[in-house]
């Protein structure tokens, strides 16, 4: 209490939700490279809200717009596309997992080197950058932004190689965690993944311009042609003079992000060659398999349960019904007045479509639970909508440790499954049955009989505490204190 006024925090209606990570794309060689790349951005928006930036490079020098905001709040008018002159271009959309949102943090980062310059941006968590961070600092070096992408500059700059893509390559090296990386130097186009491909990135072509990409809905967007994913630990370096692919970290076994499947990539992607889409639907079924109940109707919660939801429909034969209408139409954070308005703040993004509803036994399927407070408010909405029973499914395992690999979970003590026994939580969000698919059931899904425990497939640490990574940064002997940082007021 302050003054006798109660202080709450913000209620954010997507707060009980996995954050997206950061999405990348980089062209080379076309005459609309900037307008291409706020295209591939649109299509990557649903990897990151929070700000947008393209860097062009036009013969002569650099030219950067770096802004917080979506895309299209400033990337979808011809004045800003005229001032990012050139044929190459790299772009990015941010949700900041590590660093604050504020400008200095936004991407691609820019530096200039003694072999000219060279913009960074990157998708996911570099485990050990506040290590390498402090050794730089202590070595003079002056951090101007709280990024980990900046580290990759410094690491870059103060290679004594001679060669750019040396250089890039030496401090990649020294880098632990997950990364999809894209840099634009002065004549090339470079990308890479990191040593297990947790995080994803593509291969395109438009006419002769290669593009580098998250997803490959940033290359239907814009009618470019896939060509292929870039490989796991692969440094792909594209000039005018052709492609080239270098693998500093040897060939070794992928262990891509399962979460890329359940509910990062966008339905009509291609991942590993592997529809998002028909995965998502195939895990639905399995889930359907797995936990049967009697029921009257399937309804998904939108929109990230509605594949899942039709597998489940498809498989046990219970007529699929959009039972929950979403509001596409609500910001990302809203700040109710009082306490009886922001109790109503899940339904200002999802409504009951009671005449789908009323009188019916009704299976809620969604693709994860985090922290359950949204869950019990859609159950309690379904409720009062006249559900006789209200049943949940979750198309993924029970999420029980955090992650450290660009997904913004939270702390594992805010996770509802790090807390609870299945049965605590069916009592806690409210439903009449609770169950979760199961890890096998995962690999199932994905076409295997199971999971190989002594060589996994899939990076799912959130599931089963296996982080095929080091995690430097958390090791015990390590005391970070974070210094005063610089605050951006205006």
């Amino acid at each position: 209490m302050t003054g006798g006024t109660e202080v709450h925090e913000p209620f954010d209606i997507n707060a009980d939700t996995l954050r997206e990570e950061c999405g990348v794309f980089g062209i080379l060689g076309h005459e609309d490279a900037s307008a291409l790349t706020a295209l591939g951005l649109h299509a990557l928006q649903h990897r990151g809200q929070e700000a947008a930036g393209i860097v062009t490079y036009d013969n002569e020098q650099f030219r950067a717009e770096r802004h917080l905001g979506l895309v299209g709040d400033h990337f979808s008018n011809a004045e800003t596309i005229g001032r990012l002159t050139g044929k190459a271009a790299v772009g990015h959309v941010r949700y900041s997992t590590t660093g604050e949102t504020i400008l200095r943090n936004v991407q691609p980062l820019f530096a200039e080197l003694d072999g000219g310059g060279i913009a960074v941006c990157h998708n996911g968590n570099f485990t050990n950058a506040l290590t390498l961070r402090r050794q730089l600092i202590r070595d003079g070096a002056i951090c101007q932004s709280t990024s980990d992408s900046e580290v990759v500059l410094q690491l870059v700059a103060r290679s004594r190689k001679s060669k750019i893509v040396d250089r890039f390559i030496e401090a990649i090296t020294q880098m632990e965690g997950a990364y999809s990386l894209v840099a634009l130097t002065a004549k090339k186009l470079i990308g890479a993944r990191d040593p297990l491909g947790i995080r994803p990135l593509v291969l395109g072509d438009l006419n002769g311009a290669p593009i580098l990409a998250s997803e490959t809905c940033a290359l239907d967007i814009i009618g470019a042609k896939f060509i292929r994913e870039v490989e796991n630990g692969e440094v792909i370096v594209c000039s005018t003079t052709g492609i080239e692919s270098f693998f500093p970290f040897g060939k070794r076994p992928a262990r891509p992000c399962i979460f890329e499947y359940i509910y990062f990539s966008r339905p009509d992607s291609v991942v590993g060659g592997r529809s998002v889409y028909d995965v998502r639907r195939e895990m639905g079924r399995q889930l359907a398999r797995e936990s049967s109940v009697e029921a009257d109707v399937i309804v998904p919660v939108p929109d990230s349960g509605v594949p899942a939801a039709i597998g489940f429909s498809q498989e046990s034969g219970v007529p699929f019904e959009l039972g929950i209408i979403r509001n596409h139409y609500v910001g990302r954070t809203f700040i109710e007045p009082t306490q009886q308005i922001r109790a109503l703040g899940v339904k200002m993004k999802h409504s009951a479509n009671r005449a789908q509803i009323e009188g019916k036994r009704v299976v809620l399927v969604d693709d994860s639970l985090v922290r359950g407070t949204t869950s019990v408010k859609i159950v309690q909405m379904i409720r009062e909508a006249g559900a006789k029973e209200v049943h949940f499914r979750l198309a993924s395992p029970p999420i029980r440790y955090s992650d450290y690999y660009g997904i913004d979970t939270p702390v594992r003590e805010k996770l509802l499954a790090a807390k609870y026994g299945l049965e605590e939580m069916r009592a806690y969000i409210g439903a009449d049955s609770l169950a979760f698919l199961s890890v096998d059931g995962i690999y199932k899904s994905m076409g295997y009989d199971g999971r190989d425990d002594e060589n996994p497939q899939f990076t799912d640490h959130c599931f089963t505490g296996d982080y095929p990574t080091p995690l430097t940064d958390l090791s015990e002997d390590q005391d970070f204190v974070s210094p005063p940082r610089l605050v951006e007021v205006g």
